[in-house]
């Protein structure tokens, strides 16, 4: 695992928070898969290709006058990034805040500088075990 894999879903993080989604998918692979099957709402399951990816993300944002996920660190482990987060914030159109889970993890795997795999947790011992950093 490179210094250029945690640059590249560094950059995929910082267009998510833009909700700009062209750019968080510019090294995702044609096959890609988002697993969110751990959460709930619409977007809950499992997205494939970028289309279905793109979309996903759009659902869980679109509900929201704004989305930001504040990052904590960025992880390697083996061919994957883990990206942990302090916190969530959602502002809703009325202006109202809810707090997103904070000890929770999104799991990036890359090949050859493409992004396969993302898959989303709300708790981060799950995620840390998903990235084989803990049993």
């Amino acid at each position: 695992m490179s210094e250029e894999s945690v640059e590249i879903v560094r950059a995929a993080m910082d267009a998510w928070n833009r909700g700009d989604w062209d750019e968080t998918l510019q090294h995702a692979a044609p096959d890609i898969v988002l697993d969110n099957s751990m959460n709930a709402g619409e977007w809950r399951g499992v997205h494939e290709g970028p289309d279905q990816v793109k979309r996903a993300f759009q659902m869980l944002t679109e509900a929201w006058q704004s989305v930001h996920i504040e990052i904590s660190e960025f992880i390697e482990a083996d061919e994957s990034v883990l990206v942990t987060r302090q916190k969530a914030r959602f502002v809703g159109r009325d202006g109202i805040e809810l707090p997103g889970p904070t000890r929770s993890g999104w799991l990036w795997k890359l090949r050859g500088g493409k992004i396969v795999f993302v898959a989303t947790y709300n708790d981060l011992d799950e995620a840390l075990k998903a990235a084989g950093l803990r049993e």
